[in-house]
Parts: structure tokens; sequence; C-alpha cells
């Protein structure tokens, strides 16, 4: 075999590996084995089996397989198999149990076991030009990127705003403040604004119904429900019965299969000196080979759930997941923006745009 054909085995093998460990985290996350260890302790298999009720061989076989695999830590390897005991280190719980840790990846693991389990419709989508629809993919999809998305958007939302539209941050200080969010799924994005900005009243819109009942209940538990209203509507008809100072949509424009309506919404929804931003994917300015594991990481999800799930829709544009500047700028203007606007805003995965009507 070539040195060319060894590296690429090499890198399947090790993507392998990496799937088994997903496909085991999910087992832990959803049968609440990591919870128990972290609430309760260290624990044998018998008591981690008694703790979360799931069969005790299979608790022995899940946790040899993490120790293995160096994600939990057993105290005596040698001991016999049913006194060894497993503990989760401290450093792993903000991987895979804080759900306000920005490296919380379990929600990632959610996402890609629910796309594993729409492979044959996937299959049968790409020969025939149609699509996999979001709900299709379950809960596990969709809770997976509110869970996902929530760290960041609580952590750093009041920055983001302040670094790149300084001045609406100023407006958004003062009573009567208004902000419209579009496609808010569960709505920690529009929770987020309004525990960033407490003299603000935000709407956010979204077509998911589940999405919006949790983010009904999650402004309930953050207490900002008296100032963030929900609408399950299409954000393109969700109308200006308000005008704006800020009218934002956060990663979400990709996956619309019809996005000009939607921004030509935001255009109308906007006050005349308020603000139109939007935050997508921080992809390459342009298709280059090889790409980074941004771009590899943005092209799986396309791949798996943005582009199918568009497709899915009648007369689709089919962006994915990999919209690049130039393609959002040609959406703008058919939408009737003059110019978009990339923000110097530092945010890892995502690139912000400002809009200009």
């Amino acid at each position: 075999m070539s040195d060319r054909g060894e590296a690429l085995a090499g890198r399947v093998f090790g993507s392998l590996l990496g799937a088994i460990d997903i496909q085991n985290i999910y087992l832990g996350d959803r049968l609440g084995l990591y919870a128990a260890l972290a609430q309760d302790g260290p624990a044998t298999s018998t008591d981690l089996a008694a703790r979360t009720g799931i069969a005790e061989r299979y608790a022995r076989e899940w946790l040899e397989q993490q120790a293995v695999g160096s994600i939990l830590d057993c105290d005596d390897p040698s001991a016999p198999e049913d006194e060894r005991r497993y503990t989760l280190p401290p450093e792993h719980a903000d991987v895979l149990l804080d759900p306000d840790s920005q490296s919380f990846l379990v929600p990632a693991a959610r996402m890609m076991v629910a796309a594993s389990q729409q492979l044959p419709a996937l299959m049968e989508a790409y020969r025939s030009g149609g699509g996999v629809g979001w709900a299709r993919y379950g809960p596990d999809m969709s809770e997976g990127q509110e869970a996902g998305n929530r760290p960041f958007y609580v952590g750093s939302m009041g920055a983001w705003i302040t670094e790149g539209l300084p001045g609406v941050h100023a407006r958004l200080g003062e009573p009567g403040a208004k902000v419209a969010d579009i496609g808010c799924g569960g709505g920690w994005s529009s929770i987020s604004i309004a525990r960033a900005y407490p003299q603000a009243e935000v709407h956010g819109f979204d077509l998911d119904e589940p999405a919006i009942e949790r983010a009904r209940s999650n402004a309930e538990a953050a207490g900002v429900a008296d100032r963030v209203t929900f609408h399950a509507v299409d954000p393109s008809e969700a109308g200006p019965s308000h005008r704006y100072d800020l009218v934002t949509a956060f990663e979400c424009i990709h996956d619309m299969p019809h996005p000009v309506p939607v921004l030509a919404t935001m255009r109308s929804m906007v006050e005349e000196d308020g603000a139109v931003m939007i935050m997508d994917e921080g992809v390459a300015e342009s298709f280059t080979v090889p790409g980074d594991d941004l771009e590899r990481l943005m092209y799986g999800f396309s791949t798996l759930v943005c582009l199918p799930d568009g497709m899915a829709h009648p007369d689709s544009v089919g962006t994915g997941t990999v919209m690049r500047p130039a393609t959002l700028a040609g959406y703008a203007k058919e939408a009737g923006f003059s110019d978009i606007e990339i923000l110097p805003i530092e945010a890892g995965f995502w690139r912000f745009y400002r809009l200009h009507p």
C-alpha cells in the first residue's frame, strides 16, 4: 500500500474509534450513567446498575469500555471485575455534564446519533433529490442543537453585541428597546439577549412548535418570561408588528429553504437606524482543498443534516451548512439590502454579519 493509502487507512481507523466513543457517550448521557457517577461518586458495575436501573452486565461492559478509552478512571484494574470501582474525573465533567460549559460536547453526540439513524432516508434523498425534514431527525437533533449552542449564547451574547454593534448595545440598555430574534429554536439566543439587556423586550420567532414550547419553558426557568415572547410562526411571515432596534438570526439562515423572503421580512422589521445581525458558520470564504477541521465539520453537518433538511421543501435553494459570505451577500441583495459587513467579533465557530438596508 502507498504512503497515502496507509495514511487514509490510519485516519479511517481513528474515525472508527471516534464513532465508537460517540455512541458510547450517547449511552452514558441518555441512560444517566455519567450523572450517576458525578452525583454519587465512584461505582462498581453493580453500584451503577442499581443507581441507574440498567442490567449489571451492560453496566460492566460500558464501564470497561470507558476506562479503556480513558474517559473514566479505574482505581484497580487488577481487582476482580465485580470489585473494580470507576470514577468520572472532575476534569471531564465540563465536557460530559455541564450544560453551561463551552466545552460541553455531549449535544454533538446526540446530533450525530440522530443523523446516523436517518442514513436509509438520506440514501433515498440522495438518489431522488428530495430531503429529510428536520422533524424526522427527532428530539435528539433539535434538543442537541439547542443544548450545544446554549453555553455560547449564555456566556457570550452581551460581548458579541458590544463588540460588533456598539451603537445598538447602547440603545438596548434604554427602556423601550425591542429585539426580534428570527429562527430562535429553543429560545436560548432570545433569553441571552434579555439577560444581557434587562431593559429590552425580546420577541423570538420559529416555525418549530415543540422548540417554541421548550423556549417558553426555558424563559420561565431563566426568569425572563415577562420580557421574552415566543411566536410559533414561519419567520418569513412574522411581519413588522413592531419596529425593532435589533433583528437577529443565529445559526439558521443556511438551514432555510427560502432565505430571501425571511431576510426581506427582517429588513421590514428593523427601525431605520436599527441593525440586522446574522450569525452563521465561520467557514472559509472560498472553497479550498484540503480544508481545515472546521470546514470538515461543517461539511459533515451539511451532508448529513442541513442540506437534506433544506432540500425537504419544494423549490429549496439548497444552501447547506457551508454558506460562504458571497452566498449570504447574494441572498441579502435579493432581499433588498445594499450590502453586508463582516463584524469584528471573535466567536470561534461562527462569523457575524451586519446587513445594511
